[in-house]
């Protein structure tokens, strides 16, 4: 991997990234009656993935904040997933 500077070296960071612009693009498909809840939650926790990524990186000479940012970061990943809730 070369050597990280910051968050946007990170690959999980870039994934996250590229993630929610892709459901950014799929949830203009939507239509109806969920196209503003679900397509705003959808969006909303896919941008936080990325956020608290960032955040974690950020804190990371703390290990509790560290620990505490990425499962943020998990739970929000965790709403993106089918079947969930």
């Amino acid at each position: 991997m070369g050597n990280i500077q910051t968050h946007k070296d990170l690959t999980v960071w870039q994934d996250a990234m590229e993630a929610a612009m892709h459901i950014f693009v799929l949830t203009k498909t939507v239509s109806g009656e969920e196209k503003y809840s679900l397509t705003d939650q959808m969006r909303r926790s896919s941008r936080s993935v990325a956020a608290n990524i960032s955040e974690a990186w950020r804190k990371c000479r703390y290990e509790a904040a560290f620990k505490s940012k990425s499962n943020d970061s998990e739970a929000e990943a965790s709403e993106l997933r089918p079947g969930s809730k």
